[in-house]
C-alpha cells in the first residue's frame, strides 16, 4: 500500500512538473504581480474571454476564446501581462504561438 501511494505521489509530482514546463514565466514575488482584477481586464482588452482563469506555476493562465471565437489556452507573465504561450484550437488540432 505504501509503495502504491509513493508511486502515485511521484506521478503527481512528475506530472505537475511537466505541465509547469509548458510555459516559462519568470519567478517573481507575488507582490510584483498584477492583481487578478487587473489581469482579467488586460485579458479582456486583448480580446479574450475566459471560462477558466487561474494561477499555473509562475503564470496566469486562461482557458477561453480569442477575438476570432477560437478556443485558446493562454499563459501570461503575471508581472507585465505579456503573453508567454498561446495554444489555439483549430478543429482537431492545437497550434502553439
Amino acid at each position: 500500500m505504501t509503495f502504491k501511494l509513493a508511486l502515485a505521489g511521484l506521478a503527481l509530482v512528475l506530472g505537475s512538473g511537466v505541465a509547469l514546463a509548458d510555459a516559462d514565466c519568470p519567478a517573481a514575488p507575488k507582490d510584483k504581480w498584477l492583481s487578478e482584477a487587473d489581469m482579467k481586464k488586460k485579458v479582456a482588452d486583448l480580446g479574450y474571454t475566459h471560462d477558466v482563469f487561474k494561477v499555473s506555476g509562475n503564470c496566469y493562465e486562461i482557458y477561453g476564446k480569442n477575438k476570432d471565437g477560437k478556443e485558446v489556452e493562454v499563459y501570461f507573465n503575471p508581472v507585465d501581462g505579456s503573453i508567454v504561450k498561446e495554444e489555439i484550437e483549430d478543429g482537431d488540432h492545437k497550434h502553439k504561438h
